[in-house]
């Protein structure tokens, strides 16, 4: 099984190294050291199995999961963390193979054994991907960083400094006051991990960054339409029942 191994220190992706050793139909093809360089080494490579730590630098790793587009097959993952027996039991709730660092080769041979049989189980591998990706979504967070896409390339962008977030040809555009990427969110998630304080849904398919508005002026039917700071001064219109929405967040409107 083609690997990829994600961690930020490197003493533990060189101990997991040797441990695979001993799993010679386990070959580690490539390494990441934090969330964004994990996002594009799992494009670039299209790997087998995914050893993912959970605190990386940029990313977590359910937002790595998060953040891969939709071309590319989801590898089977193991769960790399430093977590205490407590955070775990949301692990084992949820039946998600993890590794407690620093690795035990009991237990990673126990992992790796799972990861075989659901490899060989196409129909239970695809379950396996599923479940892992809607843990993943589902996990409360707060994203601190969103990977924005444009053509060939990815970046890592904090939220503030994204102006709005539009659904747009059936994706979701992050437009910042001079670009615009695209981003492997649905809407409804980024308004659920965005802090409710910075971002308002304006409407629909529009998620609005309430730093970056620049004036706002009444609209038909009691609405509001939102003048952006962009460059281009984009307006954004508020639907009317959003309008209560805003009135609460911004008093005196």
């Amino acid at each position: 099984m083609r690997t990829i191994v994600v961690d930020d220190e490197e003493p533990a992706r060189a101990r997991l190294r040797r441990l695979l050793t001993a799993h010679p139909d386990i070959v580690v093809v490539g390494e990441a050291q934090d969330g964004l360089e994990a996002v594009e080494k799992i494009e670039e490579l299209q790997p087998d199995l995914l050893f993912l730590d959970i605190e990386l630098p940029g990313l977590t790793g359910f937002e790595v999961l998060q953040s891969i587009p939709p071309t590319v097959t989801l590898p089977l993952v193991i769960f790399a963390t430093g977590y205490d027996q407590h955070a775990l039991a949301a692990f084992e709730a949820n039946a998600l193979a993890y590794l407690l660092k620093p690795v035990e080769p009991e237990r990673l041979a126990h992992a790796v054994e799972r990861a075989r049989k659901l490899s060989a189980a196409s129909g239970e591998r695809e379950r396996e991907r599923e479940h892992v990706l809607r843990v993943a979504r589902e996990t409360p967070r707060i994203l601190r960083q969103i990977v924005c896409r444009k053509r060939d390339r990815a970046v890592l962008m904090p939220p503030e400094q994204i102006f709005w977030f539009q659904v747009e040809d059936g994706l979701v555009k992050a437009h910042t006051g001079t670009d615009v990427f695209w981003v492997n969110y649905q809407l409804g998630e980024l308004e659920a991990s965005l802090p409710e304080d910075l971002f308002f849904r304006a409407r629909r398919e529009v998620l609005v960054n309430l730093t970056r508005i620049k004036e706002i002026k009444p609209y038909f039917k009691s609405g509001f339409v939102l003048a952006m700071s962009d460059a281009a001064a984009t307006e954004i219109v508020v639907s009317e029942r959003q309008a209560r929405s805003l009135r609460l967040k911004i008093p005196g409107l």
